[in-house]
């Protein structure tokens, strides 16, 4: 048995053994953990610390129960084992590189001899607190500001990603923060509603950025503030964000937990049938992951009995869940059909979402696009596919939105098997052209 070490690299005949490629190659990461046990001496609590997962997560993918399949985390695991890209199918990782590649340049010197201007002392904290002392205490007016900012940054979140939203919204969330500091009594609980909103908003920017941690330290303040207002509904909205986060971040356990949780939370509130049929989607979706039909079918039926008594009572439900309509719940029902594995019932349902959705939910829509291929590879229909793929590349190009764009180049490893043919030929010189 081999000695337990600090981690640096695989030994290079655990690499060059034809056993482990084999496993690289189709992505078993049982037998990959195993290898790593037996042959490098990295034990299964010692994966869970290098590959951020828990040990219980570890030994079920050893034992066969649970398997990786998104691609963060993947890429989590090749990282922290030290696993190199190309073994299973994914880009050269950072510590690839050689550090000596990168040569340091020293920056011209100036011209023209230039005043420097005075350094900055101040802290961005510092800024907001003085900024704070000019613009004086928060009004009726201020909470109507600051929720037409609040709707607008959604606006463009759905329209363009939140990559570029995030330092204005984390701005706007430490402001909102400062008021509520000196805000008279009668202000204080909208204020709060305020906060709890840009915490949401903010979680999401960096979740659609794909960096899952800080998504969720904003999900949890999102949740603190509603909890302290008592907003039963609002705390439904942020678990089912906290949801979908854990399904991407590869915890689905973790996420149907947090939808079922969710319906909880909106059941304590007032009867809201629209709120409900968009959490049992999410809940579809989890099930999914974890390739429970059953379950996600009922989840399914449930969403769509709830939606069926939600008609002609839209207008009751909160501004939040007001996206989720008829189109939203075909396209939803159809990515978890696809994440489940039954791609024949995906691909109408989605194809139909995406020809009823508006132009200018480029986000929505790219998203969508990617689904649509994804079913349609699943299918056999590789033309199809990589039309749906190239509408999905042209969407991404024009929008800032890390999640979208990891999905469209998880697509295109998984045509790599069909490199050859002309259609992913074409769909390749068209992501050269939109990267280039």
């Amino acid at each position: 048995m081999a000695r337990s070490q600090d981690h640096r690299a695989l030994p290079a005949e655990l690499l060059a053994s034809a056993e482990w490629q084999e496993a690289c190659r189709g992505r078993d990461f049982a037998r990959i953990f195993r290898l790593v046990k037996v042959k490098a001496g990295i034990y299964p609590s010692r994966v869970a610390a290098l590959c951020d997962m828990t040990p219980s997560r570890v030994g079920e993918i050893m034992a066969g129960r649970r398997g990786l399949a998104h691609i963060d985390v993947i890429e989590r695991v090749a990282d922290g084992l030290r696993i190199p890209g190309a073994m299973l199918g994914l880009a050269h990782r950072p510590w690839e590189i050689p550090a000596s590649s990168i040569t340091e340049e020293r920056p011209p010197e100036p011209l023209l001899a230039v005043p420097r201007e005075p350094q900055r002392t101040e802290t961005a904290e510092e800024l907001d607190d003085l900024l704070a002392l000019v613009d004086g205490r928060a009004s009726r007016s201020t909470l109507t500001a600051l929720r037409s900012s609040v709707q607008d940054y959604w606006r463009r979140d759905n329209a363009h990603g939140g990559a570029t939203l995030r330092p204005a919204v984390v701005g706007h969330l430490r402001y909102v923060g400062r008021l509520l500091d000196t805000a008279e009594v009668g202000l204080r609980h909208d204020l709060q509603g305020v906060a709890a909103e840009l915490a949401r908003l903010s979680g999401w920017a960096y979740f659609d950025a794909r960096q899952y941690s800080t998504a969720r330290t904003y999900f949890t303040q999102a949740l603190k503030l509603s909890h302290t207002q008592g907003d039963s509904l609002f705390m439904a909205n942020v678990l089912s964000c906290m949801s979908l986060l854990a399904t991407y971040d590869g915890n689905p356990n973790d996420a149907v937990a947090l939808a079922c949780r969710a319906q909880d939370a909106a059941r304590a509130a007032e009867e809201q049938p629209l709120v409900m049929s968009m959490l049992h989607l999410r809940e579809a979706f989890a099930h999914a992951a974890l390739r429970d039909a059953q379950a996600c079918h009922q989840a399914v039926d449930r969403s769509r009995a709830q939606y069926e008594r939600s008609r002609g009572h839209e207008a009751e439900a909160p501004d939040w869940v007001q996206y989720f309509d008829e189109t939203k719940l075909l396209v939803d029902t159809g990515i978890a059909y696809a994440r489940l594995g039954e791609p024949a019932r995906a691909e109408p349902l989605i194809a139909e979402g995406l020809r009823r959705e508006n132009t200018d939910q480029q986000r929505g829509r790219a998203f969508h696009a990617y689904w649509l291929a994804s079913a349609q590879l699943q299918l056999g229909k590789l033309d199809e596919a990589c039309t749906s793929a190239s509408l999905a590349l042209d969407l991404a190009a024009a929008i800032d939105s890390p999640r979208v764009s990891g999905h469209v180049q998880e697509l295109h490893r998984r045509m790599l098997p069909y490199a050859r043919e002309a259609p992913v030929l074409a769909f390749e010189q068209r992501m050269r052209e939109a990267l280039g």
